[in-house]
């Protein structure tokens, strides 16, 4: 009672514990707990192995309490009752928010798989990880060669993993991947539903092509568009470089759309540009989007991203935003370190592989590798966020294999089916009609 009293107090103080009301608002209070609580517990998970009872105890005691706020979100909805005479009237009645009636029974089973996915390695006996101060003659072929060289080195028998062993990995891993990918809609579908902050549309530029400049625009613009070819053509050989072209695209993207619905008084485009033309280069830009975020999957948030969040107001929207978000790196972390017993396995059984080709935007079947840290959160005062905490590394190879349902649908095994994600309609978009997927200005 006493640590629930604190946490919610905190909560109820914005994080300004001096009382003057210069705290942040409850929905950004709440997303950065929820935030640095799943930093304080998972930000160790370096193995494949199962949380600790303490870890996991907190973990659910903790996380309840935040999801708690949501039983309180409410909607007034019709509702008939009967009268004492037998006539039957129509009132309004309270009923949970639908966003979240829909949506957090499902991340609770999110979170419960990824719990189980861990377990399901309590037993194990055939692979085992090196301590950090191992000589480079124990690490032998299996010293890591990327940046996560903090990471343990995993060590598998001789001849490899057993074909039961390696069956099992390869279930949990599509198992994680399902997760990801649910969680990954949710979160996009929520971040897409948040207003764009006036504080961000005030310091854009007063045109897409300021915000692009003038080659990303010029070929944006062309008659003939690819957007393979258009990615090819750009240095994209580093996590900012990804980043702040995803950034200047985003940017561009509001422009356009508020211009078209003429809420933007700035006028920059002169006569010339067409609604269709505009409509067009929208249409291009989330098509280049889509096709980034699914790309480099762990990326930092953008900074639109990170002024939704920051300048949210809406409780229930922070709840899903951040509790998906977590959800999301935490799959990406586990994801991860199957991918590291598979690679080691990999290596013991074809002692001279083929190495693998990064950073080639041309060849879609090998994308680009990077590893990110998570698209975590704002830079709030008085709170550490994921990012600051932990670094994720996933395999990128294996990941867009898998991506193969890129409109937020799932593909799922029989223990997700009863998932129940709220999406929206949208419109059909030129990207709907390269590959019949849902623009993800929505996430990543």
């Amino acid at each position: 009672m006493d640590q629930m009293k604190e946490k919610f107090a905190k909560l109820l103080l914005g994080e300004d514990m001096s009382g003057g009301g210069k705290g942040v608002s409850s929905a950004l209070a709440l997303s950065n707990a929820i935030t640095n609580l799943a930093a304080s517990v998972f930000g160790e998970q370096s193995r494949l192995e199962p949380m600790t009872p303490e870890r996991k105890l907190r973990w659910r005691k903790e996380i309840d309490w935040m999801l708690s706020v949501a039983d309180y979100i409410v909607e007034l909805v019709p509702s008939q009752q009967k009268g004492k005479d037998g006539s039957n009237m129509e009132i309004m009645v309270t009923k949970q928010r639908i966003d979240l009636h829909m949506n957090i029974p499902a991340l609770r089973k999110l979170d419960a798989m990824l719990i189980d996915c861990l377990d399901n390695f309590k037993d194990q006996n055939e692979f085992y990880y090196l301590s950090k101060d191992a000589s480079d003659s124990e690490k032998g072929k299996h010293k890591r060669k990327d940046d996560k060289w903090w990471l343990p080195t995993v060590k598998v028998p001789e001849d490899g993993l057993s074909d039961k062993s390696r069956k099992n990995l390869q279930s949990q891993k599509e198992s994680v991947t399902q997760v990801l990918k649910a969680a990954m809609s949710i979160n996009a579908q929520v971040l897409s539903e948040m207003e764009v902050p006036e504080n961000y549309i005030e310091a854009l530029p007063k045109n897409g092509r300021a915000s692009l400049g003038d080659l990303v625009y010029r070929s944006i613009t062309v008659e003939f568009f690819d957007p393979d070819q258009f990615l090819s053509s750009l240095d994209l050989s580093s996590e900012h470089k990804i980043l702040d072209l995803k950034n200047r695209l985003e940017a561009s993207i509001v422009i356009w759309k508020r211009k078209m619905t003429q809420k933007d008084g700035k006028s920059g485009w002169g006569s010339g540009v067409s609604f269709e033309k505009r409509e067009l280069f929208e249409e291009r830009a989330e098509t280049i989007l889509h096709i980034i975020k699914h790309r480099f999957p762990g990326l930092p948030q953008s900074s639109l991203d990170i002024s939704k969040i920051q300048y949210n107001r809406d409780v229930g929207q922070a709840l899903l935003e951040s509790y998906s978000r977590i959800l999301e790196s935490l799959a990406f972390t586990v994801l991860s370190r199957i991918e590291d017993v598979l690679q080691a396995d990999n290596i013991t059984q074809n002692p001279n592989p083929q190495p693998r080709k990064h950073n080639s935007l041309k060849d879609d079947s090998q994308p680009n590798s990077v590893s990110t840290s998570p698209r975590y959160d704002v830079e709030t005062a008085n709170a550490k966020t994921l990012s600051d905490l932990l670094t994720w590394t996933m395999d990128q190879n294996d990941y867009d294999d898998r991506m193969d349902s890129d409109d937020g649908s799932i593909d799922v095994e029989p223990s997700m089916q009863k998932l129940n994600v709220v999406t929206n309609t949208s419109k059909k978009s030129y990207l709907e009609s390269l590959a019949g997927v849902r623009s993800p200005t929505e996430r990543h």
